[in-house]
């Protein structure tokens, strides 16, 4: 975008000429990927009916960008190009990630886009957990983040460890992705129903996160197969590919590759449906080491993971941790239906600890994650907080 197109409401020098309300406080969201723009989302619809406030968007540079511009167009919100939300000032901005944030002029509220802060990388010979580290959250020396958001007590230690600097601005807020999950339970019939689960069959959910170390690149004979076994028994098989590999090869490429499988009753659900419906809908979940196979395990579902490439790390102490020691792993070539029934024995044990070390705050992340955004805006908190509503149905046949 060249700069005579750059906007000029509803913020801005002389935005108060063209506005149809003034005074608003500016709230910038910031928009990396579709995965954290997904999650963004529920922060600020937390504060967006405020009419003292405007939010405007943005997406940040990042590698994993293809698709934002749509996610972006598909909010209704305002956009503004980044080279003019990082020369403007905000009363706050929010992000659920973390490249370019010290280029931002506003309070910043940094939130995880996934199961809290599960994966960890080794650098000079020490684990690090990936999110809690000085290289995220330092610039120069300071401190970015004016509220870092953590959902568990315990990733606390984590930061005390790897970046001390930043503990006088964490705030333990619970996991919001959970607790709407918890809040959506009720629509389960409804979400079968749109993603053509009859009544009566059992659905089985394959998740994938995005990656060569991903279930959707190591096992491509994986939905082939389980379609071929499970389906002539009453059973439906879903298929959850995280957006980056959507975005990463192109929505035409991707289904492309599951043509195939879905002539042959594969459901495909796709990159811009909320994956909580079809966690909710699933009788069964296959999954490898993303954070869906953790959100499914903490509401019970029934969960077999696959193995994960050792190069695969998780943080010591996590949910991820925990899942990956707990979880019945799938056997490639035996019959899946035992394999489905084991999960379904360790379900209930399963997910109570899975939980545990997933939120300190269940059923209190919103309350909490809004009153820090008030708290950084200056503002007292308007009213009472709104209860977490479900997440939406599923157009009936996802494309």
């Amino acid at each position: 975008m060249t700069r005579p197109e750059w906007p000029r409401v509803p913020i801005g020098l002389d935005a108060s000429q063209w506005v149809s309300r003034a005074g608003c406080l500016s709230v910038l969201a910031v928009v990396h990927t579709v995965t954290s723009g997904q999650r963004l989302l529920e922060a600020v619809e937390l504060i967006e009916t405020d009419t003292r406030l405007q939010v405007v968007f943005t997406q940040a540079p990042d590698v994993f960008s293809n698709g934002v511009a749509e996610f972006l167009r598909s909010t209704g919100g305002v956009v503004w190009p980044w080279e003019l939300a990082i020369r403007q000032e905000f009363a706050l901005a929010v992000a659920a990630s973390y490249g370019g944030l010290h280029e931002l002029h506003a309070p910043l509220v940094v939130m995880p886009h996934g199961a809290g802060y599960g994966k960890s990388f080794t650098t000079g010979g020490e684990p690090v957990v990936y999110g809690l580290d000085a290289q995220r959250h330092l610039h120069n020396g300071r401190v970015l983040a004016s509220a870092l958001v953590l959902a568990h007590d315990d990733e606390r230690e984590v930061l005390r460890r790897q970046c001390p600097q930043a503990l006088d601005v964490a705030v333990v807020a619970g996991d919001p992705a959970y607790d709407r999950l918890v809040a959506s339970l009720p629509r389960r019939d409804e979400y079968r129903a749109a993603l053509g689960i009859e009544p009566g069959q059992q659905a089985v959910v394959v998740s994938s996160t995005w990656g060569l170390d991903s279930l959707f690149a190591r096992f491509e004979d994986l939905l082939p197969s389980l379609l071929e076994e499970l389906t002539p028994h009453g059973f439906r098989v879903v298929a959850l590919v995280h957006p980056g590999a959507w975005f990463g090869h192109g929505k035409r490429q991707v289904d492309a590759w599951l043509a195939e499988c879905r002539d042959a009753g594969l459901v495909v659900v796709g990159p811009h449906v909320d994956w909580r419906a079809a966690v909710i809908a699933a009788d069964h979940v296959v999954a490898d080491h993303g954070s869906v196979g953790v959100y499914a395990a903490a509401i019970g579902r029934p969960v077999v993971l696959v193995d994960a490439p050792v190069r695969v790390a998780t943080s010591s102490g996590s949910a991820q941790e925990l899942l990956r020691h707990l979880a019945p792993r799938f056997q490639s070539g035996s019959p899946v239906r035992p394999q489905l029934d084991l999960a379904a024995a360790r379900a209930a044990e399963l997910g109570e600890v899975v939980r545990e070390r997933l939120t300190s705050e269940p059923g209190r992340s919103s309350a909490r994650l809004r009153r820090i955004m008030y708290e950084l805006l200056d503002l007292p908190e308007p009213g009472r907080h709104r209860a977490v509503p479900p997440v939406p149905t599923p157009p009936e046949e996802s494309p």
